[in-house]
């Protein structure tokens, strides 16, 4: 026998009267459709552009058989025609059933689901609550936009693997916007933090696998692995006759060709191996909250991974955005959590979502904090100071030192290394002027609520959510170079995480104030306080 559950249990609550007390809160409901609730809101119809949308498979075939006509001047084989005549036979079938399709599928939102009926020998309706709701999703393919149509999807927390989600194909692109903002605004701000399941994965998540650290240092790391095994057993790479061929051939051809060959190559092999690394170590992903105050995450295919955290160790959470996979629109979130071992295995563990949208990372950091997450609200921006502070330590440690090598050797050794000097100059200062600029807009601090959040970096943009409570002291940081332009870095220490999070870059004058009113109590036994 199971034991009763907690009726004080976030995520739990008795089942209402003539419902199956086993089924889960978040999935899909399929009743047989001569059975449907009690409603008035009418039932609507996919946009007929549908039809065309499911005729996109005919593209490649009949551009084949234009080619082939170009090709041979206009003469069409037997086998073309036959060919042609298979494809009309198949655009006729095709074309019927999905006039039938689309003439037997309608949706309706009632004052509380969104329903969707289909089939034609056997009528399915399918339904989810809006209250259950998390995402919703519009794709279009290059034919859906041709055609001015898209795809809408809404699925629940739980609704990861896509067997839970509801898709409606094809919306013109107005309805679906409008559809979509009706569903966001009519499903329930709450209902994410009564779900046990925050968050499961979604395969179409792999996409930001590439975008990743390992797309290229992964293949340097593997090479590197197998050289010093190479040579544990006393074989020199180099040495070997067709490393020694390859190099040679390599050399002799094009630069202009092999050097950009050679990366892709490198490329290449560096996505094959995010994306195998991805479903290694993300494969079954749940994250859920087991009771009110465990938070479980579940992953791992060949090496199976189960961390618990307990709720009163969870001090905050991290969104952390990288370079490449910000510039695709991903995140990914970690916990800033105790009990989770040394520096090195809370890296390990303290994962709580992979690389994945960014607005499903925001609804996972939410779903942990139990609280929005404060990353839309304004934060307080940083002098103009530490945005000349970045430019010249940008030009001082990048394109200073950079032109001044290629130039000595070009003096020492050939006139062509000091054109290099000055291409070099001329590419990498405006690099280094955009990544400075980028780093300072990303700077940021504030109080929310009950937390402290700071946002700073660019080859990875930091968010924290901590807990104001879980700070027990301030390091007040500073250089000749910080001092000399009226800035200050704050370190809170946290029994959790990493030790200690920084807020970069504040006004010297105004971090002891911040200070005090994120601690309060905290540091009044070293301020001075102004006499009115």
């Amino acid at each position: 026998m199971s034991a009763p559950r907690d009726p004080g249990t976030p995520g739990f609550a008795p089942a209402a009267a003539g419902t199956s007390p086993t089924a889960p809160p978040d999935a899909l409901s399929d009743t047989p459709a001569g059975n449907p609730p009690t409603t008035t809101a009418p039932w609507r119809r996919l946009d007929p552009r549908t039809l065309l949308v499911h005729c996109g498979w005919m593209g490649a075939p009949l551009a084949s058989l234009t080619l082939t006509a170009l090709a041979t001047g206009g003469r069409i084989t037997t086998g073309a025609w036959i060919t042609l005549a298979a494809i009309a036979a198949s655009f006729a079938v095709v074309t019927t059933l999905g006039l039938i399709r689309w003439a037997r599928t309608e949706f309706r939102i009632t004052s509380d689901t969104l329903e969707v009926r289909s089939g034609l020998l056997n009528r399915r309706l399918r339904s989810v609550p809006l209250r259950r709701i998390r995402t919703v999703d519009l794709t279009a393919s290059p034919l859906h936009r041709l055609l001015g149509v898209t795809v809408l999807r809404a699925g629940t927390a739980g609704s990861g693997d896509g067997g839970s989600e509801l898709s409606l194909e094809a919306l013109t692109v107005a309805e679906a916007d409008r559809l979509r903002a009706e569903l966001v605004a009519r499903a329930e701000a709450e209902g994410a933090a009564d779900d046990p399941v925050v968050a499961r994965i979604s395969w179409r998540w792999l996409r930001y696998a590439p975008l990743t650290f390992w797309v290229v240092g992964g293949v340097f790391v593997v090479a590197g692995s197998v050289y010093r095994a190479l040579d544990g057993m006393g074989i020199e790479p180099w040495k070997l006759g067709f490393v020694r061929r390859a190099f040679a051939e390599f050399g002799a051809s094009a630069l202009w060709l092999t050097v950009p060959a050679a990366l892709l190559v490198v490329l290449a092999l560096g996505s094959v191996g995010a994306l195998a690394l991805y479903v290694e170590n993300w494969w079954n992903y749940c994250l859920e909250w087991t009771d009110a105050r465990t938070l479980r995450v579940r992953r791992g295919l060949f090496t199976t991974r189960s961390v618990t955290i307990e709720g009163t160790r969870l001090r905050g959470v991290l969104l952390r955005e990288p370079l490449l996979l910000r510039a695709g629109g991903g995140a990914l979130v970690r916990a800033v959590a105790g009990g989770l071992g040394n520096r090195e295995e809370n890296r390990k563990r303290s994962g709580l979502l992979p690389p994945a949208p960014r607005t499903e990372a925001l609804r996972v950091a939410s779903g942990a904090l139990r609280a929005a997450f404060p990353e839309g609200d304004p934060l307080t921006g940083p002098p103009q100071a530490a945005l000349r502070r970045r430019r010249t330590r940008g030009l001082l440690c990048v394109v200073v030192p950079g032109t001044a090598v290629l130039a000595g050797l070009g003096a020492a050794f050939t006139p062509v290394l000091l054109h290099c000097a000055w291409i070099y100059a001329v590419v990498t200062t405006p690099v280094v002027w955009w990544l400075a600029r980028d780093a300072y807009r990303s700077l940021g601090h504030g109080i929310r609520g009950a937390h402290l959040v700071a946002r700073s970096g660019t080859f990875s943009r930091d968010t924290l959510a901590l807990q104001r409570s879980a700070i027990a002291a301030w390091t007040f940081s500073t250089s000749p170079f910080t001092r000399r332009s009226g800035l200050v870095t704050l370190t809170a220490a946290v029994a959790a995480g990493e030790d200690g999070y920084r807020v970069r870059d504040l006004a010297a004058e105004a971090a002891p104030g911040f200070a005090a009113a994120v601690t309060p109590g905290l540091l009044d036994e070293f301020l001075v306080h102004r006499q009115g």
